[in-house]
């Protein structure tokens, strides 16, 4: 006689339907979790405004971001890249919704990369400038993961 703490009805018993039903969700489940947060995140219309679509990382390429180039400056008074983007950002937010300015700044990064070490100064202080144009609540409304959501930040420290 067999002394067994398990009892097994039938030889090699691994389990039913419902254990295999089982091992596939487990299995399916968290693919199908994150796939659809992935396509819901890029579904997110991150502009502001209504009207436009979804931007990709395809839809920028180096001919747009060249031709909105800030004005030739004095070879004498020449600012570094990261200053004549900010300054040419600051005066866009003058005339264009918060929104806009950063998909440049998010466009002129992509065309640049030398500029990513400033982008969340300059992220930030688009912030401040929304602040004090929109008011604290219609530039939060603005904010979106451009340079790790440095223009909220901006919007909060220029809030209190």
């Amino acid at each position: 006689m067999k002394h067994s703490t398990t009892s097994q009805t039938r030889r090699g018993h691994r389990g039913g339907p419902a254990r295999r039903a089982g091992r596939t969700l487990a299995l399916v489940l968290p693919v199908v979790l994150v796939l659809s947060g992935t396509l819901a995140v890029t579904r997110v219309n991150w502009t502001g405004s209504p009207a436009s679509s979804v931007l990709t990382a395809s839809d920028v390429t180096a001919a747009e971001i060249s031709g909105k180039a800030p004005a030739a400056r004095p070879a004498a008074h020449k600012a570094a890249p990261e200053d004549a983007l900010r300054d040419r950002l600051m005066g866009e937010l003058q005339h264009k919704n918060p929104g806009v300015v950063l998909t440049h700044l998010q466009q002129a990064v992509n065309g640049r990369p030398g500029l990513a070490a400033h982008c969340s100064d300059i992220a930030r202080a688009l912030g401040k400038a929304a602040v004090r144009i929109y008011g604290a609540s219609r530039a939060q409304s603005y904010a979106r993961p451009v340079c790790d959501t440095s223009f909220a930040s901006g919007v909060l420290t220029a809030r209190g």
